[in-house]
């Protein structure tokens, strides 16, 4: 698929996620932006070829357009919100079915199957692992307070050390560059 393709697909779907609620701190366009950065780079290092990789940023793309409409059950509302410009855009019943599954795989808790759908899981909390773990963390804390997903600080802290501690990378590539910084940002957060 031409790079060009992608990026009017990208300027559509970037369009409707204007819509989004500025309570949405954490799950916003600079997300959905992030996703796709890193959900390319873990696919090459996984040696994905180039058809595949353009499924996955367009299935990062959508994953969390369903924010638009609902904070629970998001995932089903991207799949719908994909289906709806899916034949706009030209994706046969293979592709579409493919870009679903990415969709749905990213869902909590993470199930992946295939190599896809770990890929994209992992660069759905790839921050979990990075240096602006923090700030990122910040930012979801405040979108969990203003969606009374956590009570307090306090309730954030517990919620946030048990996802950490629970949490792990699917690929071999994320698993090497992401486990040792993530490591960190757990024991930081104990302090």
């Amino acid at each position: 698929m031409p790079a060009h393709h992608f990026e009017i697909i990208t300027n559509h779907v970037l369009v409707k996620l204007e819509g989004l609620s500025p309570m949405l701190n954490y799950h916003c366009t600079g997300h959905t932006m992030d996703v796709i950065k890193h959900a390319e780079r873990i696919a090459l290092d996984e040696g994905i070829n180039t058809k595949e990789i353009y499924l996955l940023k367009v299935a990062a793309l959508y994953h969390d357009t369903g924010f638009l409409y609902a904070y629970a059950g998001h995932e089903n509302k991207s799949c719908d919100i994909f289906l709806q410009d899916a034949d706009e855009f030209s994706f046969g019943e293979e592709d579409k079915k493919k870009i679903l599954e990415l969709i749905m795989a990213t869902k909590m808790p993470q199930q992946p199957k295939t190599l896809l759908q770990k890929i994209i899981c992992d660069a759905d909390l790839d921050y979990l692992g990075r240096n602006d773990f923090m700030e990122i963390a910040n930012r979801l804390k405040s979108e969990f307070l203003n969606y009374a997903m956590v009570a307090d600080e306090e309730e954030w802290k517990n919620v946030e050390l048990k996802f950490l501690k629970d949490h792990h990378y699917h690929t071999p590539s994320s698993r090497l560059l992401r486990e040792p910084v993530k490591q960190k940002n757990y024991q930081l957060l104990q302090k």
